[in-house]
Formats: C-alpha cells, sequence, structure tokens
C-alpha cells in the first residue's frame, strides 16, 4: 500500500475497450482498479523481500553448520 495522492481524474468518465466492446469506466471503477494494482504490487515486494530474507537466514544456517562439521572433523 502507497501513501501517494492519486492524481486528479478526468471529470468525464473514459470510454474502455477490451476488444469486444467499448464501455464507460466510471471514475470509483477506475480508482479502484488503480488501488488494486498498488495493492498487487506491493504484496509481489513484499514476496520477494520475505523470499531474500529467507535466503539470508538458510545461507547463514549452512555456514554455521559447516564450521561446526568442520570443528568436528578436526577433533
Amino acid at each position: 500500500m502507497t501513501d501517494l495522492i492519486p492524481p486528479s481524474a478526468p471529470a468525464h468518465p473514459r470510454p474502455v475497450s477490451d476488444g469486444r466492446k467499448v464501455t464507460t469506466m466510471l471514475l470509483h471503477e477506475a480508482l479502484a482498479r488503480s488501488r488494486q494494482h498498488e495493492f498487487e504490487q506491493a504484496a509481489r515486494e513484499h514476496a520477494l523481500a520475505r523470499r531474500l530474507t529467507a535466503g539470508r537466514g538458510w545461507a547463514r544456517l549452512a555456514r554455521f553448520a559447516a564450521r561446526r562439521a568442520a570443528r568436528a572433523r578436526r577433533g
């Protein structure tokens, strides 16, 4: 989620084409769609951050295990 203020929307609804027909998108629909895209982007970024953090944690655990195994082999 962002704290950005959306730019002012046009006063008149604009036509939106899906290839088959042209419909008029109302202002609240356009804003809802925009917010949904923002939330989806934020979710993708959060998932990426979780994967990176988890990877670092597993790498730290692997280094610890390798040091402990090396110490056990030495005696």
